[in-house]
């Protein structure tokens, strides 16, 4: 990466960007462990559809500003995450500028192309997120059906994809489709959040089943715990028809 990294800051929140109007990430300063943005909240609705303990491990593919990270480092104790980030001054600036917890045993971070990793590792995740864009906003060999391929053989048996599509008008769908088709259709994408970005989430191993209302006391419980609200991401679900029968099958 070749662009600039700014910092900005308006109304209590701090921002990155790529050198462009782009938000690459965002953190209030007066809660920093709290997800600012819709869509990274919604990235992290696979907490709905598994038990508490879940997941034991996961992999965040593009640190931004570390908001995933701070989120699940702080309020998921039972979890260690492995960071992937090609740009090392990314993570420079998460340090500096961004809270980024210090590397432990539950938290590791490496320098290297997210897709490169999960083509080489041998290690399997209970939740893969991707969240990785240059400094035009684009996902690269990041949305491409090998990726996804890849990323699907190294999810555990309670394994969950979710990726941040940006809602791009130059097509998202052409993305999700992709997703579908590494994921034998186990796939569903969220409604865009009012920043236009599309969180698809796809399953491998056990299937998942939840009704309307299992999906609502989860979310209620899940705001207690954590502060993080899913609620009207449920909402909007059950107002696109995404829930056939009131049910989320995936």
């Amino acid at each position: 990466m070749s662009t600039q990294i700014d910092i900005s800051e308006q109304d209590g929140v701090r921002f990155l960007h790529f050198g462009s109007e782009w938000i690459q990430g965002a953190m209030r300063l007066r809660n920093p462990n709290a997800l600012e943005l819709n869509y990274t909240r919604e990235m992290m609705a696979g907490l709905l559809l598994k038990p508490d303990d879940w997941p034991r491990n996961a992999l965040l593919i593009g640190l931004g500003a570390a908001s995933l990270t701070r989120f699940i480092h702080h309020h998921c104790p039972h979890t260690r995450v492995h960071v992937v980030e090609i740009e090392p001054r990314v993570v420079a600036a998460a340090r500096q500028f961004f809270h980024l917890p210090e590397e432990s045993q539950r938290l590791t971070i490496q320098i290297n192309c997210g897709a490169r990793f999960v083509l080489e590792t041998e290690r399997c995740f209970d939740y893969i997120l991707v969240d990785g864009f240059d400094e035009d906003a684009r996902p690269g060999v990041l949305d491409t059906l090998p990726f996804y391929q890849a990323a699907r053989s190294r999810l555990s048996a309670r394994g969950i994809m979710a990726v941040n599509l940006l809602g791009r008008s130059r097509g998202y769908q052409a993305s999700v489709e992709r997703i579908i088709k590494a994921f034998d259709n186990r796939v569903i994408a969220f409604p865009s959040c009012d920043s236009g970005n599309v969180i698809t989430l796809a399953a491998d191993g056990e299937a998942i089943e939840l009704s309307l209302a299992d999906m609502r006391a989860r979310a209620r419980e899940l705001k207690a715990r954590t502060g993080l609200d899913l609620l009207p991401t449920v909402s909007r679900l059950e107002q696109a028809g995404s829930l056939p029968g009131g049910r989320l099958i995936l």
